[in-house]
């Protein structure tokens, strides 16, 4: 399907919305909305926690418009954000989200880590996890 007519566009487009309909799939929603505002909440939260080379090197690995999301309203002189704990993490990233509040912010963030865990070279995300207090290996089952 072509949306623009340029081939770089179209192929990110259309794999930002797989990534939308995996998200959407594991949550058990149907609304693109909703997965966005998922996706865009953990990936600020998580980018806003890890050194600034080490959230470059995941920005690396991410579809061009996924990668926009990701980069957008980034300060990198104030990160990261030293959350020490799970619940800092989680109350950062319900702050970030601007979705349907029915959905547990635990929920989302492990369908997106769980994307994340597909998409994203098992190397990156190794070095994502190492830089992330033990307690936080519970978003990534």
């Amino acid at each position: 399907m072509t949306w623009t007519g340029l081939e770089t566009f179209d192929t990110t487009v259309q794999k930002a919305d797989i990534w939308l309909k995996e998200i959407m799939i594991d949550l058990n929603v149907d609304s693109r909305r909703i997965a966005y505002a998922g996706l865009r909440a953990v990936l600020h939260t998580l980018r806003d926690r890890l050194t600034v080379d080490e959230a470059v090197d995941l920005g690396a690995q991410l579809p061009l418009l996924i990668k926009g999301i990701y980069y957008d309203e980034w300060d990198p002189s104030k990160t990261p954000i030293p959350d020490r704990h799970l619940d800092d993490f989680l109350t950062r990233m319900s702050n970030n989200y601007h979705g349907d509040p029915q959905i547990s912010i635990n929920q989302i963030a492990r369908a997106v880590f769980r994307l994340l865990e597909k998409k994203i070279t098992e190397g990156e995300i190794d070095d994502v996890k190492g830089m992330l207090p033990k307690e936080f290996s519970s978003l990534w089952k």
